[in-house]
């Protein structure tokens, strides 16, 4: 098991670590967001298209549920929150086993869907601009990572 916890201090920072680990990325990742909201989801999955060198702005697919960007890869970027209670009428795991990458915020609404082989982000509000954030796997592939955080 992997857990690396560190401190962001500004959005800036946070665009930076999605930027970091968004360059290792590869074909099939699945990255799971965690925190409040404000945390800074998606600002960090920002970050992952810059490395992705995405285009198009990437902002919130909370109404949309999920918007896909074209990039180097694939991003298939999910917002599971407005379906808490609603059941899995959206067949959302057909995008897990993709040659993108799956950002998926509030993911903590469809773990019972989520394949064991992802890397685990939780994000919490310690200030106005600060953040911790906590980075867990335990799968081989994304343990590659450790040494880039």
């Amino acid at each position: 098991m992997m857990k690396k916890i560190l401190q962001i201090k500004s959005p800036e920072e946070m665009i930076a670590l999605g930027q970091t680990i968004g360059k290792k990325l590869f074909p099939g990742a699945i990255i799971t967001l965690n925190g409040d909201l404000g945390a800074g989801k998606t600002t960090f999955t920002k970050g992952i298209g810059q490395a992705l060198n995405i285009k198009a702005v990437i902002n919130s697919p909370t109404f949309t549920i999920m918007k896909v960007y074209q990039g180097d890869l694939t991003l298939f970027h999910i917002d599971a929150y407005r379906l808490d209670g609603v059941g899995s009428d959206f067949d959302l795991e057909e995008y897990f086993y993709q040659d993108g990458i799956c950002v998926i915020e509030w993911a903590e609404i469809i773990t019972d869907i989520l394949p064991e082989e992802r890397l685990d982000i939780t994000i919490s509000i310690t200030g106005e601009s600060t953040r911790q954030v906590i980075i867990e796997t335990n799968n081989q592939e994304y343990q590659k990572l450790e040494g880039i955080l």
